[in-house]
């Protein structure tokens, strides 16, 4: 403890170990990305609306899309990024078609009802991809749809949707095409004139491996400039916000000062890394030394391969009487590891992710701790 202006303050530099968090975000982070929060900025401050477009155009970057397309910052995790396109880049009179595999597909579509939006839904199994000719047929059959939406990687299961294709349709039909790419930017690239995407979403705490705080949007500025006054809400009116960064630098209320500090970092290494392809074989290097351990020890995969990512892996529970989640996920905790429940509507899963700043020690370890919690749990999967 220390004393400043006669209250007491708990000192928080002292020595810790954080767990190796096996999850699709928050992730861990490096020690100067952490570093880099460790400042006050004001928010009208010149050096911070320096940064501030510093960030914008390196996402564009990663994304190449310099000349055609902006990027706006949205404070609120990626949910609400989400809300913000789906809610302010439509008209009244306009209509979402959902393709949905999913568990964040179907929370795209409890936004648009929230916010009683015309929808029409493709929903396809979580072990399955949705279908190119159906998204034409879909397409033909309702002339009012007006935007299509997907998610890149469904962290329900670890699918990847394949959303070029996705995009070329959806231009054949000259509708608006969004990506909720919040667990794969920064991993998969992306090219987003090549995909035909108006808008695609990330946040700062996934791929990139920055921390927690805010959204970011890449949209065509083109598609945006049209949706003036679209705006269902005050806050998360993505337009507005646009403008507030183009003529000023400024955000339109209170910016994560510290969660853009320490993301500008984030960007810095991850171009130092080698930029979006060498993150990616870094991740599946950690997707394929995971998978190779599991089917090892007897665990079955949700995924068939040709639809598995290197974002985050599902398995099955195994069918052995001892298995309980809860006392497999508490031991792995106590041993610094830190996997994430399943979400799937129809079967017994948990997850493990493979991305954020693990590195190869890390997920042998998990390994082999996975295989000691199995024998104190009294669980033999293989002969």
């Amino acid at each position: 403890m220390s004393m400043i202006l006669g209250l007491d303050v708990l000192d928080t530099t002292t020595s810790h170990k954080d767990k190796a968090l096996f999850t699709p975000g928050p992730l861990n982070t490096s020690a100067s990305t952490k570093r880099a929060m460790l400042r006050d900025l004001g928010s009208r401050d010149t050096e911070f609306i320096e940064i501030v477009k510093d960030v914008r155009s390196r996402l564009l970057g990663l994304g190449d899309g310099h000349e055609e397309y902006t990027s706006i910052i949205m404070q609120g995790s990626g949910t609400f990024g989400v809300e913000a396109v789906l809610s302010s880049v439509i008209p009244q009179d306009g209509k979402w078609l959902i393709l949905i595999n999913g568990a964040y597909g179907e929370r795209m579509l409890r936004i648009a009802d929230i916010h009683k939006i015309p929808t029409s839904v493709l929903r396809t199994p979580e072990d399955t991809v949705p279908d190119t000719a159906a998204l034409r047929e879909a397409l033909q059959a309702d002339p009012a749809i007006t935007h299509v939406a997907v998610v890149h990687c469904e962290t329900t299961t670890g699918i990847i949707n394949p959303i070029e294709k996705y995009g070329k349709i959806t231009k054949e039909f000259n509708k608006i095409f969004f990506v909720d790419a919040m667990s794969s930017f920064g991993a998969y690239p992306v090219d987003l004139a090549a995909c035909n995407i108006d808008y695609l979403i990330s946040s700062s705490n996934k791929c990139i491996e920055g921390v927690p705080g805010f959204s970011f949007v890449l949209a065509k500025i083109e598609t945006l400039k049209h949706t003036e006054g679209y705006s269902r809400t005050l806050s998360l009116d993505l337009y507005a916000q646009w403008k507030g960064l183009e003529n000023d630098g400024q955000f339109r209320f209170t910016p994560p000062i510290h969660a853009i500090l320490a993301f500008r970092h984030a960007l810095v290494e991850l171009e130092r890394e080698g930029g979006v392809t060498a993150r990616g074989e870094r991740y599946q290097r950690n997707y394929e030394i995971t998978l190779s351990a599991m089917e090892a020890m007897g665990f079955k995969p949700y995924l068939q391969p040709d639809h598995r990512g290197y974002i985050i892996t599902s398995f099955y529970y195994p069918s052995h009487p001892n298995f309980d989640f809860h006392r497999f996920y508490e031991l792995l905790s106590e041993k610094g590891f830190l996997i994430y429940p399943g979400k799937l509507s129809h079967a017994d899963c948990f997850r493990i992710g493979h991305v954020g700043r693990l590195r190869l020690h890390q997920v042998k370890g998990l390994m082999s701790a996975v295989q000691s919690v199995l024998k104190k749990m009294k669980i033999t999967l293989t002969e």
